[in-house]
């Protein structure tokens, strides 16, 4: 444990932020001085200037969703009770609405398969994983082509299998939306959701608690252990929401905009995932969080980074080899809100809106073709930027010896997080050739920022054994297709490098990258 972690911590309701003051000791008072921590717990929606008053008066549920949300209770014991030989809950929207039940089932211990992708092989391990035993959750507000290409396939299987479609299928939407009308149309269960709460900021609310309930997560414990919380949002010390927000705001004031989000080993490890992603949509750009692998992973320590170390324990050590700047440790349902509320809290000192709509992806149409490739080096076809080599190694090492001092480097893959995993070891690999932060994501989901300074590798692969959307002129593979293409011609769009690599052959294609990375130097 370092010096600054043995220090006085905020504490509350079981949760403590550690060594949170160290790191600009003016930046909380800086924030008391303009009574945020009142304003933002009575959901003042000035704080963060007149530019974002009218979308923050409709998006500042998160501070109270879990009083609400025990209203959802009965329905969903009651729901859970019907559908209790459904055992398999699948889970399709949006990156932004699932990621907290993923992270809840997660840290929890509970099954719980999450379709954010088109890539054909998770949806048909999906379809194929007990399908009369199956119960599809819909969370979002409209149904983008990806989670309308998931409704089709279910409804096909059901078709198939003989179960009645409409008992298999509960749509999580607000009232009015465009999925509240398709749920009325098809017969299925609908759950609103908190017109007040939106993205990653749900965690509390419905698009967080129905899935994971249906899993069988203890949800109203998650509710208790925030509402214990939500009582010191209010106060200037021992508020572990506005020291942890003070600290994200003071480093990247002082030039720490890289915030390294570390596993302590005490549990609730899939928390940095969801943190990255909520710090990423609220801070528009002004703060990079890069979840890593481990405490002692390449890119966790050095200059211009802000390590946090997070668990469920309550605790400060963060491991071997690095000592967090910052640690937070606590029950679930308190680091939820937390989180929120300390993402909000730097988007005041950053002077930025935390609530602006992410810039989205383009996959209206079919991918255009790329022309042929740049080169062929074993499983990895190379498509490189204008002026980057066109092999492998040179490309990479192109790509890794341009960054600029205020630039980091994305790795974007459009594959397969079950079976294609061992490419996320590109992260540390990568990392540890540049000295510099890199980010990981499975496409269409990202952590990073769309208006960031990055330098962008993006990862394909070949399609072995498709899957038709019914109804549709197109198979999931194609959908897919059309999404990495949006990718790169926003980011083109931009003026952002990327390097696209294909993998003609995925497991060989992987352990190529990871070879060549490897032996990238700078």
């Amino acid at each position: 444990m370092s010096d600054l972690l043995a220090g006085p911590a905020d504490a509350a309701a079981g949760l403590a932020v550690h060594g949170a003051d160290a790191v600009d000791p003016s930046a909380r008072a800086a924030l008391v001085a303009r009574d945020v921590p009142a304003r933002l717990a009575a959901q003042d929606p000035t704080l963060w200037g007149a530019g974002a008053e009218a979308t923050a008066r409709t998006r500042l549920g998160w501070l109270d969703t879990h009083c609400r949300s025990r209203e959802l209770l009965p329905q969903l014991a009651e729901l859970t009770a019907e559908l209790g030989d459904l055992d398999h809950v699948v889970l399709a929207g949006p990156g932004g609405v699932t990621s907290a039940a993923a992270v809840i089932a997660d840290c929890l211990g509970r099954p719980l398969t999450v379709l954010d992708t088109a890539d054909p092989g998770p949806v048909r391990a999906a379809l194929a994983d007990r399908p009369a035993r199956t119960v599809l959750v819909l969370a979002g507000r409209d149904l983008d082509r990806t989670t309308d290409a998931h409704l089709r396939a279910f409804r096909q299987s059901w078709h198939d299998a003989g179960p009645e479609a409409a008992r298999h299928l509960v749509v999580v939407t607000p009232p009015g939306s465009a999925l509240e009308a398709l749920a009325d149309e098809l017969g299925a269960v609908l759950i609103p959701a908190d017109p007040q709460v939106a993205g990653p900021w749900s965690a509390l609310a419905a698009f967080g608690l129905v899935p994971a309930a249906l899993a069988g997560a203890p949800v109203t414990e998650l509710l208790d252990e925030a509402a214990a919380l939500a009582g010191a949002l209010d106060r200037e010390r021992d508020n572990p929401g506005l020291a942890l927000g003070a600290a994200l705001a003071g480093a990247a004031e002082h030039g720490r905009a890289t915030v390294a989000l570390v596993p302590d080993g005490t549990g609730l490890d899939g928390l940095r995932h969801w943190a990255g992603a909520l710090l990423a949509a609220a801070t528009g750009g002004r703060l990079l969080p890069v979840p890593a692998e481990s405490p002692d992973a390449p890119g966790v320590g050095g200059p211009g980074v802000l390590t946090i170390g997070l668990g469920g324990a309550l605790g400060a050590g963060v491991g071997p080899g690095v000592a967090a700047d910052v640690a937070v440790n606590g029950p679930l349902g308190a680091q939820f809100l937390t989180w929120e509320y300390a993402a909000a809290t730097a988007a005041v000192a950053l002077r930025v809106d935390p609530f602006a709509a992410p810039v989205g992806v383009d996959d209206d149409g079919p991918a255009p073709a790329d022309g042929p490739p740049s080169s062929v080096d074993g499983a990895v076809e190379v498509y490189a930027p204008a002026g980057a080599p066109d092999d492998l190694a040179g490309a990479l090492r192109w790509l890794t010896d341009g960054l600029a001092p205020d630039e980091h480097l994305a790795v974007t893959a459009y594959l397969d997080r079950r079976v294609d995993a061992a490419v996320a070891g590109l992260r540390p690999l990568l990392a540890r050739v540049t000295g510099r932060p890199v980010t990981f994501g499975w496409g269409p989901r990202h952590p990073g920022h769309p208006d960031g300074r990055a330098r962008h590798v993006q990862i394909t692969g070949a399609v072995t054994d498709d899957l038709e959307v019914p109804g549709r002129p197109y198979t999931f593979a194609e959908l897919q297709a059309a999404q990495a293409a949006g990718d790169r011609r926003a980011l083109t769009g931009r003026e952002r490098p990327v390097l696209r690599l294909h993998l003609t052959e995925r497991a060989a294609g992987v352990a190529q990258l990871l070879d060549t990375a490897g032996r990238t130097r700078t």
